[in-house]
């Protein structure tokens, strides 16, 4: 998976995290469904720090290794091979997400208390926007928790679910809806707020078919919690805006995660066709089989371009780069998924057994369709920036463009 196109110093560190996945974390991994327990995940990431793979996508000035979005790619991809490296490496969803975001949004007061113990892996976060139905889901427009101004802060009342990493957590990321106050407009606005916070109830936890992400999918209910003005990120108003500042690029960093664990898959299934025979013939010489690994190869290698295009598009031009991000997570969600049934397929019965831990990556990636905005919107407003795209070129719809991308703003 090197790169020849890919600086010396990051080559260098996507050469060391290969090592390190392969020698250090392989040897860590839970029974097939089971998580990561607490006391591992320190102990891999205190020598993670020691490897110098420690959170590679923050600058080092916050405690990272300073790789730019553009080259994110590789090095998440070799965390990937192991469904715990990220947590190991600290560039796990939801914390990855939020450094991002906190980066290049919050002040430097807020980067002091949240960014830097966050990137040290000394706490975890989550991001609060998902709503029960009909509040806000993949339609960020249906946003219901309200923030209301009084003296000295913010009053918010809400309730959140599928709030992930919320569980143990030390902070949050909440997006609320607020009305004009002062010379503030009305809109959307992110607030950073403690979880330990009076005004913070954790609720049920969701339990799903993964079990990647520390702290689980909880619900979240805020109940006159008060936020001092200082825990406003970014400006009042501006929180659909600042979403996608989050989203795009998240979204992007489960498909280079994900990639690396198809990568993994197919490494699995061609050792098994290379060993078993059937008929009187490897396996790996059977057309059927060869059909299944060809396709697996182009998928990789598919979503791979996809996801260097769009990492590319991000480092440039967020706003192309994020209407990119749709493609990109709709069409890796599937092909990664596509590769890790075939690779079962090529396993047989061991495949869909704890003998191999394919089931399990199966369960990890097939929430993904789901997750950060379902397949199906991520679709729709492909498809409605197709149609602008085009209508702009012939009637010069500019207007109509800004307008889709106003409201499109949170697709997630």
């Amino acid at each position: 998976m090197s790169n020849q196109f890919l600086p010396p110093e990051y080559e260098d560190l996507r050469t060391r995290t290969r090592d390190f996945i392969r020698t250090t974390v392989i040897p860590a991994e839970p029974r097939p469904g089971e998580r990561l327990d607490q006391a591992t995940r320190e102990r891999l990431q205190g020598l993670a720090k020691a490897a110098g793979v420690f959170a590679p996508h923050v600058p080092q000035k916050f405690g990272g290794q300073g790789v730019p979005i553009e080259h994110w790619s590789l090095v998440f991809q070799e965390a990937g091979y192991s469904p715990i490296g990220p947590s190991a490496l600290n560039c796990m969803a939801p914390d990855e997400g939020n450094m991002h975001l906190l980066n290049i949004i919050a002040s430097d007061a807020q980067k002091e208390r949240y960014l830097v113990p966050l990137t040290a892996g000394t706490t975890r976060s989550c991001f609060a926007m998902t709503e029960p139905h009909p509040g806000a889901g993949s339609d960020p427009a249906g946003l219901r928790t309200e923030a209301v101004k009084v003296p000295g802060g913010w009053s918010i009342n809400g309730h959140k679910r599928f709030i992930s990493g919320a569980d143990g957590a030390g902070f949050c990321i909440v997006m609320a809806r607020n009305e004009a106050a002062g010379e503030s407009p009305a809109g959307a606005t992110m607030f950073m707020v403690d979880l330990d916070n009076p005004g913070i109830r954790l609720g049920e936890n969701i339990h799903t078919m993964d079990r990647a992400i520390t702290g689980g999918h909880p619900h979240v209910h805020f109940d006159d919690c008060f936020v001092s003005d200082e825990g406003v990120l970014g400006e009042v108003g501006l929180g659909f805006r600042y979403a996608q500042v989050r989203l795009g690029p998240a979204r992007l960093t489960h498909c280079m995660r994900w990639l690396g664990l198809a990568r993994r898959s197919l490494d699995i299934a061609l050792d098994r066709a290379e060993r078993r025979e059937l008929f009187g013939s490897p396996i790996k010489d059977l057309g059927l089989a060869q059909e299944l690994i060809a396709q697996s190869v182009i998928d990789i290698e598919t979503a791979d371009a996809i996801i260097t295009k769009t990492a590319n598009l991000l480092a440039v031009d967020p706003r192309a780069g994020s209407a990119m991000s749709s493609v990109a997570k709709v069409y890796c969600s599937e092909a990664i998924q596509r590769v890790i049934d075939r690779a079962i397929q090529i396993c047989g019965g061991d495949g869909v057994s704890d003998n191999l831990p394919l089931a399990s990556y199966l369960n990890e990636v097939r929430p993904f369709r789901i997750y950060d905005g379902s397949n199906e919107a991520h679709k729709w407003a492909i498809s409605r920036r197709a149609s602008a795209r085009r209508r702009a070129a012939v009637d010069g719809g500019e207007a109509f463009l800004a307008g889709l991308d106003a409201q499109q703003a949170g697709v997630r």
